[in-house]
């Protein structure tokens, strides 16, 4: 399918041929016949783009504080790599859209295949989006408006937030597409609208929608002599730019006790004084409405109670169309120009001349389009002894670390990729040199020329994926954690019994027993049988309770997540399997809404040694993150960040290892190579299986205050039996 995608690092837009996304669940997938092209908002991201690195650091400071300090944490190549991935990461442009429901995800109802829809999707042919950023188009209004939809609905909601009434005055600065829309929703509810932009033409379309009058360049003397002195009881601020003139505009044109709205990207350097005075209110609209950014209702389907939200973004999505089905919101005269989306590129020409007058800019996608849309680009596989790989998944970390790492191995050859929007697949894989780009994982993993697959997704389709590429007879990389349920890891224990002889290699991605530090020290206690008492903390920052891995059910909190990578070091350190786990975490009346991610996990493994993890997210990212300290037989050794490995021994002090920081990413992949080669895992079963239990046991342990045993098999119809106090 085609999309339009804006390249960050070069600037350049293009009209790309990727595979189409797939239906999710608690999605709708959608065959674009029209969509509108946010001339303000668009450009901003066209512009910067545009902008040399340098530009670009000089735009964004706030990133370029996040990769110092990421320099800091991780070192610079890993962070140039993962920047260098960001930076190759197309942007997808686009997100008011109209067309004709094409399949619904589970979970999804009320709409049905054929139905015309609007939503917030990309310029693009096909697009999946999630149930509650669709809205119903009324039969009567034309598929060019109903593109409209998500653009007119940042306008209503900005009007909602203006609490105007009949008789009252509203002054509208910018009258750009969502000014026009604003000024039109305004009139509809008996409010006397006056507009100003620095472009005659556009305010004298404002008339045209309803107001009573609209200048360029009006002051606040006009505005009082058209209330009666009275001033503007509202003003919606609904231009673009970074100059703070139209919020002084806006302080001086508000009546006492009035009210400041801004829906536009502007300067906000608020004039004190007049505020002050006056006493107004000065409020930031969130773009369509609430539901906006909140994951828990854009993206798992979780509605607001009409109770006590009546206004949801997706409502006031269909109150506009609402409105276009009664004829009382007509946009047809805000459309400028039509383009096919072939013509994208001339419309985006058209933006950034500027050298003729624009509004509203509609792309057209071809309405005979297949029933079925194409979800993968499929090349011959390339010959040769290597190990072809197919990955699963291309998001920020597969990009930037775990991808460039295995592109150094010249064991590996890179064969397929997937994502399940596609876009991102089809950009990683022309970077990494992925000949062969699919939506649906099912591609790869029933490819008979792959090899090995690399499962890189979130963490909630890891165990579904590993059984079925170990099914397909493929070799797996799976990125941790294993699994994020008990269940789980025993369906994958009982597919690796019900697999013949030669069965596949599983690997999960713990990296750190691959590091050069982690290495060392594990050689220099030898065959040392004394138990050993080993300390590991992480510094690991704080998360907030919206981000994904936070979520149970999708990333299964940070300790399945990324604590099991500390549980498989001390395991390494250890040379023996945890065999009883047991952990606390913050709590009180001060504590914040997610405590998991500040707890003390013990661990007993078999031979006798203990460890402890302090998985500890409430501390200063500028802290080291990682400190392993492992005591025994005489023996002190510390791992420092992983750029440092030393030792004591005998009174004497000595360095083990030292040298760039590293993680072992590109040692585990050396390694997995090296074990297909001779058949075996680099990591045993064993200590795989038991890694990933003690990890789910730990968490069973925060919430119950007990420890638990791991056992040493599995079955469907186990469960874990906290460890009898004596």
């Amino acid at each position: 399918m085609k999309k339009v995608l804006q390249n960050v690092r070069d600037g350049k837009l293009s009209i790309a041929n990727i595979p189409a996304p797939l239906v999710q669940p608690g999605q709708v997938l959608i065959r674009n016949e029209a969509s509108l092209i946010s001339a303000g908002t668009e450009k901003m991201v066209v512009d910067l783009a545009a902008k040399s690195l340098i530009g670009k650091a000089l735009e964004r400071p706030d990133r370029v504080r996040q990769v110092l300090q990421r320099i800091r944490t991780q070192g610079l190549r890993a962070t140039w790599e993962q920047v260098s991935g960001k930076l190759s990461e197309p942007i997808p442009l686009g997100y008011s859209s109209a067309g004709v429901v094409v399949a619904c995800g589970a979970g999804v109802q009320h709409l049905k295949p054929g139905d015309r829809v609007a939503s917030n999707g990309h310029h693009a042919e096909w697009v999946a989006v999630p149930v509650h950023l669709v809205a119903s188009i009324p039969d009567n209004v034309p598929t060019e408006q109903a593109a409209f939809t998500v653009v007119a609905s940042i306008a209503m909601q900005g009007v909602r937030l203006a609490r105007m009434g009949l008789g009252e005055t509203a002054l509208v600065i910018g009258l750009g597409l969502i000014g026009q829309i604003a000024v039109r929703l305004l009139t509809l509810q008996g409010v006397r609208v006056i507009g100003t932009d620095l472009d005659r033409g556009k305010c004298e379309l404002a008339v045209k929608m309803g107001a009573i009058a609209a200048e360029p360049n009006l002051t606040a003397d006009a505005v009082l002599a058209r209330t009666r002195a009275i001033g503007a009881d509202a003003v919606l601020i609904t231009a673009a730019t970074k100059s703070d003139g139209p919020v002084n505009l806006a302080a001086e044109s508000v009546r006492s006790k009035g009210r400041v709205v801004a829906v536009g990207a502007v300067g906000l350097n608020l004039p004190r004084q007049p505020f002050y005075l006056k006493e107004a209110e000065f409020v930031v609209s969130c773009s369509y409405g609430p539901g906006r950014y909140d994951p828990s209702y854009e993206q798992r389907g979780q509605d607001y109670p009409i109770g006590h939200v009546r206004w949801t973004e997706q409502r006031n999505m269909q109150a506009v169309l609402d409105l276009m089905g009664t004829g009382q919101l007509d946009l047809a005269p805000l459309i400028s120009h039509r383009y096919t989306i072939d013509e994208a590129d001339q419309a985006y020409d058209l933006i950034r001349a500027g050298a003729a007058p624009y509004l509203g800019i509609v792309l057209g996608y071809p309405t005979g389009a297949a029933a079925e849309p194409p979800v993968r680009n499929w090349r011959p596989a390339p010959t040769g002894e290597r190990i072809r790989v197919g990955c699963l998944g291309a998001g920020g970390f597969a990009r930037g670390v775990l991808l460039p790492a295995l592109g150094r191995i010249s064991a590996f050859a890179p064969h397929a990729i997937c994502s399940g929007s596609g876009m991102t697949a089809s950009a990683t894989g022309e970077r990494l040199g992925f000949p062969n780009v699919a939506a649906d994982e099912s591609s790869v993993i029933g490819d008979p020329e792959v090899d090995a697959v690399f499962v890189l997704t979130r963490h909630h389709q890891h165990a579904a994926q590993v059984i079925g590429s170990l099914r397909s007879g493929k070799h797996v990389f799976v990125e941790k954690p294993l699994a994020i349920t008990l269940d789980e890891i025993a369906s994958i224990e009982a597919t690796l019994r019900d697999i013949p002889d030669r069965r596949p290699a599983l690997m999960v991605g713990f990296n750190r027993r691959f590091a050069p530090a982690a290495r060392a020290v594990r050689a220099w206690f030898g065959a040392d049988t004394a138990p050993r008492t080993i300390s590991i903390r992480f510094n690991a920052g704080s998360l907030g309770p919206e981000h994904w891995t936070q979520d149970e059910a999708i990333g299964g909190g940070r300790i399945i997540g990324e604590a099991c990578h500390a549980i498989d070091l001390a395991t390494y350190l250890a040379g023996s399997p945890v065999v009883r786990v047991f952990a606390e975490s913050v709590g009180g009346p001060g504590a914040p809404r997610v405590t998991d991610d500040q707890s003390f996990i013990t661990l007993r493994h078999a031979n006798g040694s203990v460890s402890s993890v302090a998985y500890l997210a409430g501390g200063d990212r500028a802290f080291p993150k990682e400190r392993i300290e492992v005591i025994g037989g005489g023996k002190v050794s510390v791992i420092d960040d992983f750029a440092s490995a030393r030792a004591w021994s005998s009174g004497r002090p000595l360095t083990l290892w030292k040298g760039t920081r590293d993680k072992g990413h590109q040692g585990e992949l050396e390694a997995f190579a090296d074990g297909l080669t001779r058949g075996e895992s680099p990591i045993p079963w064993e200590e795989i299986r038991a890694v990933s239990i003690a990890s789910i046991l730990a968490v069973r342990s925060l919430r119950e205050g007990l420890p638990f045993e791991v056992p040493t098999s599995l079955s469907l119809e186990w469960e874990p039996a906290a460890v009898e106090a004596a």
